[in-house]
C-alpha cells in the first residue's frame, strides 16, 4: 500500500508541475503583462520600462523559474487590481468556496445515494424510471436557471431564505442546492449501475442464501463495492465545482474563489489569475490522488494492478 501512495504521489506531483508550467505560459501568450500593469493609456517608452523593471524581457523559462521559486516560498506576488498580496486575497476568498463545493457534494451524494439503490433494487419499474427522469431533470436543468428559480421561489415568494451574502449557513442553501442538484444525476446513475451490477454477483447471491436480511445484502455486502467509482467521482465532481462555481457565486453575490476568478480574468490581473488556476489546479490533483488512495483501500485489486 505504501509503494503504491508514493507512486500515486510522485505522479501526482509531475502533474502539478506539468500544469503549472502550461497554465504560466498560457497566461503569458493571452496578454502583454507589462501594458496590464502600465494600465490604459500607457506609452510604449512606459511599456518597455515596466517590462524591463519587472523582468518581462527575459526568457519565459527564466520568469517560469523565479515564479515557480517565489511560490514554493509562499510569495504568490502583489495583486495588479487589488493593489494587495495575492497570497491573503486567495486565503481570504478560498472558505467560501471550499465551504459551498463540499455542501453541495454532499447534497449531492445524500440525494442520488437513496435513489440509485432504489433504482437498483427495484429495476425497470415505475420507481426506476422515476429516479432516472429526476437524473434527465438535473442533467437538462441549467443551473443559473434552477437557481433563479430558488430565488424566485424560497427568497422572494416565500421570504424564507436571503438571496445573497455570506453571513449565515442560510447563505449557503440555495447556492449548495442549485450547484449539488447539477451533478447528483451522475452519482445516481454510477450508483445504480454498479448496485445492478454487485447484486448479480455470485458472493451477493451466497449472501442471500446464508440468510441474510435484504438490508445485510444490500448495505454491507453490496453497497461497498458499488461504492468504489463513485468516491472517484466525488473526487473529480468536487474538483469540477470548486473550479466551476463561478455562476452560483455571481448569482448569489458569494464572495469566493470563482467569482475572484472572474475579476483578475476581467482586470487583466495576471498574478492572481495564475494563483487561482494554480490552487485550483493542486486541489484537484490533491482530491483524485486521494481518491486513487482510497479506492486501493477499498479493492486490493487496484494495489495489484
Amino acid at each position: 500500500m505504501l509503494g503504491f501512495a508514493v507512486r500515486r504521489l510522485a505522479l501526482a506531483l509531475a502533474v502539478a508541475l506539468a500544469v503549472s508550467a502550461a497554465s504560466f505560459v498560457l497566461l503569458r501568450l493571452s496578454g502583454d503583462v507589462a501594458a496590464a500593469i502600465a494600465g490604459e493609456g500607457a506609452r510604449a517608452e512606459d511599456i518597455a520600462f515596466v517590462r524591463k523593471a519587472y523582468g518581462l524581457d527575459r526568457p519565459l523559462i527564466v520568469q517560469y523559474a523565479e515564479w515557480l521559486g517565489n511560490t514554493l516560498r509562499g510569495d504568490l506576488g502583489t495583486s495588479l487590481y487589488f493593489k494587495t498580496d495575492v497570497s491573503a486575497l486567495v486565503a481570504d476568498k478560498l472558505p467560501v468556496t471550499l465551504i459551498l463545493g463540499l455542501s453541495s457534494v454532499l447534497f449531492a451524494l445524500a440525494v442520488s445515494l437513496p435513489l440509485g439503490i432504489l433504482a437498483a433494487i427495484f429495476p425497470n419499474t415505475w420507481i426506476d424510471r422515476l429516479c432516472l427522469a429526476l437524473a434527465v431533470l438535473g442533467q437538462a436543468l441549467p443551473n443559473f436557471f434552477f437557481a433563479l428559480c430558488l430565488i424566485l421561489l424560497f427568497s422572494i415568494s416565500l421570504r424564507w431564505l436571503p438571496v445573497s451574502g455570506t453571513g449565515t449557513w442560510l447563505h449557503f442553501v440555495m447556492p449548495t442546492i442549485a450547484l449539488g442538484y447539477y451533478v447528483a444525476p451522475a452519482f445516481m446513475r454510477l450508483i445504480r449501475a454498479g448496485m445492478i451490477e454487485t447484486l448479480a454477483a455470485d458472493y451477493v447471491r451466497t449472501a442471500r442464501a446464508s440468510g441474510l436480511s435484504p438490508a445485510s445484502v444490500v448495505f454491507k455486502h453490496a453497497l461497498r463495492n458499488a461504492l468504489i467509482p463513485v468516491v472517484a467521482l466525488a473526487a473529480v465532481q468536487l474538483g469540477f465545482l470548486l473550479g466551476g462555481s463561478i455562476v452560483i457565486e455571481t448569482i448569489f453575490a458569494l464572495d469566493g474563489l470563482g467569482y475572484l476568478a472572474y475579476q483578475s480574468i476581467t482586470y487583466k490581473d495576471f498574478p492572481t489569475t495564475q494563483a487561482v488556476v494554480l490552487l485550483l489546479s493542486v486541489v484537484y490533483i490533491f482530491l483524485t490522488f486521494t481518491a486513487d488512495i482510497v479506492n486501493a483501500w477499498l479493492d486490493p485489486r487496484l494495489r495489484v494492478a
